[in-house]
């Protein structure tokens, strides 16, 4: 920032702009990319490289700009870039022109540049008179320039009151409040207070009309519905102006009052405790709160409103959803696309389920064999702990029998982890309010609940062949057989033994799933604050959301884990043989206490929780990386406030010509030819 504190300086009301030229120091970085801008937009004549008021407007308006000003409307800071008045910007003046704009005032210094026609660096009466007359056409409502508020800031006319860079802000800051004030008294030839609805619209359209969407512009007659006798007070206009004024503050309001309550949605009373809570002072007035609700309850300002329903208000390109094409759309199109979503889905669960089965099938072994560990059996326990029975794999199995069984285990995991994920986001997707994005806590469950009992039909003759798999490879050891593979033990099994333990499996996947899930989403949502003013999460936060939901779901359904091991295990001599479910959880726990119902738990939270999460993340980062292509996206509010530019200078830009827009609506569109007569004067 050290060049920049050396311009700044030169750069004061006193001081024309061209005396930039001869102070800018700019670092390498920023004038390559200021380079790159200006060549790739530049036009060469007679050798030299200029912008003319296209190619100027290429390089400074923002791309994607959510705000209503056109493209072509940036040409009014062609003039201001313009210092030599040739009709052409050179590098030089570009350079100055960008330096101006990485000012944190360079709204009001680009206004006040154009005011500045003679570039004297003071603005007298005469200047003020022309500058706003030749941009404002004659159909207007009239401006008194002979106004006592003109002449607090200019003296009298043909006075010698001048204004410097400061006073001119602070006149423009309070020349719409003048204008509303005189256009009001022009429209009200009978003085008693009031206007008609249509009078109220042409105020509105020439202060503000950039500022607002087509669908609230069209009902701004409305307005007179809130008091009685169908016409519109003074009290109205300014309550209606300041609710335009304050809109980024209007906009986070609702942005944080929607986020904070239980149903994503707010009424006036919501609207005014927040902005109580959020300031020290008022700020918004009872009528004005009525004035948001009223345009964006379309007429109904009582109910309680969505955070999409101040989108018209809120949002200036905000057009109406296309009802029409939806009602028109047949069933059967709706039902083949659902179809074909929800296979993209499966897919891209499947892939991710088999990345999370990989990473941990390690430490899912370990857990199998410690829970399939008995303490009734004679002689020694195999093994100790966790750690004693990774050493003793390791050392009488080597690597790969920590990998043992993991061929079906991915040949199932994808159906398993794909059904579960989709069926998930199908309910979720049914249940979730589409207005306000929320979803109830009942639903949730039953949303998890229903995946994790669907995938049983996977999930059960997947784990029960894993399971012995895992198992055999010490037995075999110890008894001195050959370990049979996995075709083996399917035959033997048969299609119903396939099932066996189903019960227990559904009453581990169900509570699993019901409790996963939610939780899984209020971390993202209440802890990450996903989605809070368009925010996205990071890899870490998507891995930390998912392995933290993890942990309270797999470690309170560790005992439902234990009798399904036990159920699907092949029971050897000694052991205790289950003839069903309830038989499994009244022997385990007479035999071996309340506290074998939890072996493994450890060893399943450090197993389940990096499991889903890397299979969550995974399942996350594909339908951001490769969406579903022709997925209809859902309805959101993105304005100024929550999507600006990566460049500061083109947000200052636009900015720059707002606070001209706000003189009037057509500012500059006349001027152009205007503007040269007044250079000369």
């Amino acid at each position: 920032m050290s060049w920049l504190s050396s311009v700044l300086p030169v750069i004061h009301a006193d001081s024309p702009l061209s005396a930039l030229k001869t102070a800018v120091a700019v670092p390498e970085t920023e004038l390559k990319r200021w380079r790159r801008t200006f060549d790739a937009n530049a036009k060469v004549l007679k050798g030299e490289k200029y912008l003319d008021p296209e190619s100027f407007v290429n390089a400074i308006a923002p791309t994607g700009d959510l705000s209503k000003i056109g493209r072509a409307q940036f040409a009014i800071l062609f003039r201001v870039a313009d210092t030599s008045r040739r009709g052409l910007v050179s590098w030089e003046d570009f350079i100055v022109f960008e330096t101006v704009l990485k000012r944190p005032d360079a709204d009001y210094w680009m206004a006040f540049q154009y005011f500045d026609v003679d570039h004297s660096g003071f603005i007298d009466y005469n200047e003020f008179k022309t500058v706003f007359s030749a941009n404002v056409g004659p159909d207007s409502i009239p401006f008194d320039f002979d106004c006592d508020w003109v002449k607090l800031y200019l003296g009298k006319k043909n006075g010698s009151h001048v204004l410097g860079y400061h006073e001119f802000t602070q006149l423009m800051k309070g020349l719409q409040g003048e204008r509303l004030r005189q256009a009001f008294k022009y429209l009200d030839k009978d003085q008693d207070g009031f206007i008609l609805p249509e009078q109220f619209k042409r105020i509105i359209l020439e202060i503000a009309g950039h500022k607002l969407s087509d669908a609230v512009i069209d009902r701004l007659p409305t307005l007179c519905t809130l008091s009685p006798g169908q016409r519109i007070s003074y009290s109205e206009v300014i309550a209606f102006h300041n609710v335009i004024r304050e809109m980024d503050m209007v906009e986070r309001i609702i942005r944080e009052a929607t986020e904070k309550t239980k149903d994503g949605r707010i009424d006036q009373s919501d609207f005014l405790d927040h902005a109580a809570s959020s300031s020290r002072y008022s700020l918004f007035t009872p009528m004005e709160a009525s004035i948001i609700f009223h345009f964006a309850g379309r007429g109904s300002g009582a109910q309680r409103l969505a955070l999409l329903d101040f989108a018209q208000l809120l949002d200036p390109r905000w057009r109406a959803p296309h009802d029409d094409f939806e009602v028109t759309t047949t069933t059967s199109v709706s039902l083949l696309q659902g179809f074909f979503h929800s296979a993209y889905s499966f897919v891209q669960g499947g892939i991710a389920g088999g990345i999370g089965a990989t990473i941990v099938y390690p430490i899912d072994m370990i857990k199998t064999r410690m829970q399939n560990q008995r303490s009734t059996v004679v002689g020694q326990l195999l093994y100790k702990n966790s750690l004693d029975c990774a050493k003793k794999i390791l050392r009488n199995e080597g690597f790969l029998g920590f990998y043992r069984g993991l061929g079906p285990q991915l040949i199932g995991v994808a159906p398993e982890k794909a059904i579960k994920l989709t069926v998930n986001d199908i309910i979720r997707g049914r249940a979730t309010d589409p207005e306000t994005g929320r979803i109830k806590v009942g639903w949730e469950l039953v949303a998890g609940g229903t995946a994790g009992g669907c995938q049983v039909v996977f999930t059960n003759p997947l784990e029960i062949v894993k399971i012995r798999l895992q198992v055999q490879g010490e037995a075999a050891k110890a008894e001195g057989f050959a370990p049979k593979g996995a075709v083996h033990i399917i035959r033997q099994l048969g299609l119903l033994g396939l099932y066996k333990g189903a019960s227990a499996c559904l009453l581990r996947d169900i509570p699993f799933s019901a409790i996963y899930f939610p939780t899984y989403g209020h971390l993202k949502k209440d802890v990450f604050h996903e989605g809070y003013n368009g925010k996205q999460l990071s890899f870490v936060e998507l891995l930390a959301s998912a392995g933290i939901a993890g942990m309270p779901a797999a470690y309170l359904t560790t005992p439902a884990d234990v009798v399904k091991t036990r159920l699907q295990v092949e029971s050897r001599k000694g052991e205790t043989h289950y003839k069903g479910l309830r038989d499994a959880f009244v022997k385990i726990y007479r035999e071996e206490g309340f506290r074998a119902l939890f072996k493994g738990g450890p060893a399943r939270i450090v197993r389940s929780s990096p499991q889903f999460a890397f299979t969550l993340m995974s399942y996350e980062m594909f339908k951001k990386l490769v969406p579903y292509p022709w997925d209809a996206k859902p309805r959101q509010m993105e304005t100024a406030l929550t999507a600006r530019p990566d460049e500061m200078s083109k947000v200052r830009a636009r900015n720059a010509l707002k606070i001209l827009l706000d003189v009037h609506g057509d500012f500059g569109r006349r001027g152009q030819g205007a503007g040269k007569a007044v250079v000369g004067k």
